[in-house]
């Protein structure tokens, strides 16, 4: 077996089920990542939740709303202004580009998909990828730095000099070893965030606490 496939499979019995994507469209996927900038999931849905509620998550109503509203929300993180502007730009490139409807470019060849995210703001081919899983068109793991760190501390994934490189590196992994399985890639990429964020972190790392710590190089370098 795939050491990162034994991986996830015992992820898969120690954790409960990951939870359904949200959002659940390409649009607001883009918004997501803009919204709060650095901040914890609560905090980004927070955000979210409130541009939903006072201006809506349509480009058209992005466009059209309130500078004062969209920094407002973008207050749950830092650099408020900044990220207003970039959630006011997503929503122009959204009519200008798309008419407004992302579906039919997400929906067509992979290569595209991407090109077309990757235009707006806060989306580089990481962020293309993880949306592109999301919406379940496309078996890529898309691991964030938290899931990396897992990766290659358990030595499923080899370190590199630099952040992409090593991206690169850990998704021709999970090609081989979780193949074009959408759900087990998207169940991957929320069980090695979840440890990453909760227990394998960057400097007080909880081995013991952690259920992969039998399979785990560096753990056993530590203990």
């Amino acid at each position: 077996m795939q050491p990162l496939l034994a991986v996830v499979r015992r992820l898969g019995k120690q954790l409960a089920a990951p939870p359904a994507p949200f959002p659940k469209d390409p649009f607001g996927l883009i918004l997501w990542e803009n919204v709060a900038y650095l901040a914890d999931d609560a905090r980004r849905r927070a955000a979210f939740d409130q541009l939903a509620k006072h201006v809506g998550t349509k480009p058209a109503e992005i466009l059209k709303a309130r500078d004062a509203d969209l920094k407002e929300v973008a207050r749950h993180g830092i650099l408020a202004e900044t990220f207003a502007t970039k959630l006011r730009e997503a929503g122009r490139i959204a009519v200008e580009e798309f008419g407004g409807d992302l579906w039919p470019v997400v929906r067509g060849p992979v290569a595209g998909a991407k090109r077309a995210l990757r235009k707006f703001p806060g989306i580089g081919e990481p962020g293309a990828e993880k949306i592109l899983l999301f919406l379940g068109l496309h078996p890529f793991l898309a691991p964030d730095s938290n899931a990396l760190r897992v990766m290659v501390r358990l030595g499923v994934s080899p370190e590199k000099k630099s952040y992409g490189p090593m991206y690169a590196a850990a998704r021709e992994v999970a090609q081989g070893a979780l193949g074009d399985d959408v759900a087990l890639n998207y169940a991957a990429h929320v069980h090695l965030r979840k440890i990453g964020q909760e227990l394998c972190k960057r400097s007080t790392p909880l081995c013991p606490k952690c259920p992969l710590q039998s399979m785990c190089a560096f753990a056993a370098s530590v203990t």
